[in-house]
Protein backbone atom coordinates (compact mmCIF):
# COMPACT_ATOMS: atom_id res chain seq x y z
CA UNK A 1 0.00 0.00 0.00
CA UNK A 2 1.50 3.66 -0.71
CA UNK A 3 1.96 6.17 1.71
CA UNK A 4 4.10 9.20 0.60
CA UNK A 5 6.81 9.50 2.49
CA UNK A 6 6.43 13.38 2.08
CA UNK A 7 3.27 14.05 3.11
CA UNK A 8 1.89 14.11 6.70
CA UNK A 9 -1.00 11.95 8.38
CA UNK A 10 -4.11 11.89 11.18
CA UNK A 11 -4.48 8.94 12.86
CA UNK A 12 -8.12 9.24 11.59
CA UNK A 13 -6.53 8.75 7.96
CA UNK A 14 -6.30 12.27 6.31
CA UNK A 15 -3.37 13.40 4.67
CA UNK A 16 -1.63 16.75 4.56
CA UNK A 17 0.59 17.80 1.71
CA UNK A 18 2.68 21.14 2.85
CA UNK A 19 2.93 23.55 0.73
CA UNK A 20 4.13 27.09 2.05
CA UNK A 21 1.42 28.47 4.11
CA UNK A 22 -1.16 25.97 2.51
CA UNK A 23 -1.48 22.41 3.07
CA UNK A 24 -3.98 20.37 0.73
CA UNK A 25 -5.71 17.89 2.35
CA UNK A 26 -7.24 14.11 0.86
CA UNK A 27 -7.69 10.59 2.14
CA UNK A 28 -4.74 7.78 2.11
CA UNK A 29 -5.21 4.99 -0.03
CA UNK A 30 -5.84 2.58 3.35
CA UNK A 31 -8.63 4.66 3.91
CA UNK A 32 -10.42 4.35 0.78
CA UNK A 33 -9.73 0.80 0.87
CA UNK A 34 -11.80 0.43 3.55
CA UNK A 35 -14.56 2.44 2.38
CA UNK A 36 -14.75 0.67 -0.41
CA UNK A 37 -16.40 2.41 -3.76
CA UNK A 38 -17.12 5.90 -2.87
CA UNK A 39 -19.88 7.37 -4.26
CA UNK A 40 -20.57 10.53 -2.96
CA UNK A 41 -18.13 13.32 -0.97
CA UNK A 42 -19.04 16.21 0.90
CA UNK A 43 -17.29 19.52 1.29
CA UNK A 44 -16.96 22.52 2.69
CA UNK A 45 -17.24 26.00 0.93
CA UNK A 46 -14.30 27.56 0.24
CA UNK A 47 -13.57 30.69 3.20
CA UNK A 48 -14.83 27.94 5.69
CA UNK A 49 -13.23 27.97 8.79
CA UNK A 50 -11.97 24.41 9.96
CA UNK A 51 -10.29 23.44 13.42
CA UNK A 52 -7.38 21.02 14.32
CA UNK A 53 -9.56 17.63 14.51
CA UNK A 54 -13.28 19.39 13.41
CA UNK A 55 -14.72 17.56 10.89
CA UNK A 56 -14.71 19.58 7.38
CA UNK A 57 -16.92 16.68 5.35
CA UNK A 58 -18.51 13.64 4.81
CA UNK A 59 -17.28 10.37 2.05
CA UNK A 60 -19.73 8.13 1.60
CA UNK A 61 -19.27 4.60 -0.21
CA UNK A 62 -21.25 1.77 -0.75
CA UNK A 63 -20.18 0.05 2.52
CA UNK A 64 -20.68 2.92 4.88
CA UNK A 65 -20.57 6.54 5.37
CA UNK A 66 -17.62 8.52 7.75
CA UNK A 67 -16.57 12.28 8.75
CA UNK A 68 -13.67 13.81 7.39
CA UNK A 69 -11.67 15.36 10.32
CA UNK A 70 -9.26 18.45 9.13
CA UNK A 71 -5.42 17.93 10.16
CA UNK A 72 -4.68 21.48 10.84
CA UNK A 73 -6.50 24.76 11.58
CA UNK A 74 -7.25 27.76 9.00
CA UNK A 75 -9.37 28.64 6.32
CA UNK A 76 -10.42 26.52 3.43
CA UNK A 77 -9.14 28.29 0.28
CA UNK A 78 -10.39 25.71 -2.24
CA UNK A 79 -12.10 22.82 -2.58
CA UNK A 80 -12.24 19.95 -5.20
CA UNK A 81 -15.66 20.32 -6.79
CA UNK A 82 -14.57 17.34 -9.65
CA UNK A 83 -15.45 15.47 -6.83
CA UNK A 84 -18.93 16.26 -6.93
CA UNK A 85 -19.24 14.44 -10.27
CA UNK A 86 -16.53 11.77 -9.90
CA UNK A 87 -16.49 10.88 -6.31
CA UNK A 88 -14.39 7.85 -7.55
CA UNK A 89 -11.31 9.89 -7.66
CA UNK A 90 -10.76 9.04 -4.58
CA UNK A 91 -10.67 5.38 -4.95
CA UNK A 92 -8.62 6.05 -8.54
CA UNK A 93 -6.22 8.43 -7.01
CA UNK A 94 -6.23 8.88 -3.41
CA UNK A 95 -2.85 11.23 -3.13
CA UNK A 96 -3.42 13.01 -6.78
CA UNK A 97 -6.81 14.17 -8.16
CA UNK A 98 -8.40 13.02 -4.95
CA UNK A 99 -7.21 15.61 -2.81
CA UNK A 100 -10.06 17.26 -0.81
CA UNK A 101 -9.60 20.74 0.16
CA UNK A 102 -6.78 23.33 0.61
CA UNK A 103 -6.65 25.10 3.76
CA UNK A 104 -4.50 28.25 4.24
CA UNK A 105 -3.24 26.88 7.58
CA UNK A 106 -3.35 29.00 10.82
CA UNK A 107 -0.29 27.55 12.17
CA UNK A 108 2.15 25.58 10.72
CA UNK A 109 3.50 24.99 14.61
CA UNK A 110 0.45 22.59 15.28
CA UNK A 111 1.64 20.43 12.12
CA UNK A 112 4.43 19.25 14.76
CA UNK A 113 1.34 16.81 16.00
CA UNK A 114 0.76 14.86 12.99
CA UNK A 115 2.36 11.47 11.77
CA UNK A 116 5.17 11.32 9.31
CA UNK A 117 5.07 8.47 6.92
CA UNK A 118 7.05 5.90 9.20
CA UNK A 119 4.43 6.43 11.76
CA UNK A 120 1.47 6.22 9.99
CA UNK A 121 2.72 3.14 8.23
CA UNK A 122 3.21 1.73 11.68
CA UNK A 123 -0.60 2.26 12.83
CA UNK A 124 -1.50 0.73 9.67
CA UNK A 125 -0.04 -2.30 10.00
CA UNK A 126 -1.48 -2.19 13.87
CA UNK A 127 -5.12 -1.70 12.54
CA UNK A 128 -4.33 -4.47 9.63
Amino acid sequence: MEIPSDLLYTKEHEWLRVNGTRGVVGITAFAQEQLGDVVFVELPAAGSPVTVGSTFGVVESVKTVSDLYAPAAGTVAAVNRELEANPEQVNREPYGNGWMIEIELADAGELKNLLSAEQYAEQVKEES
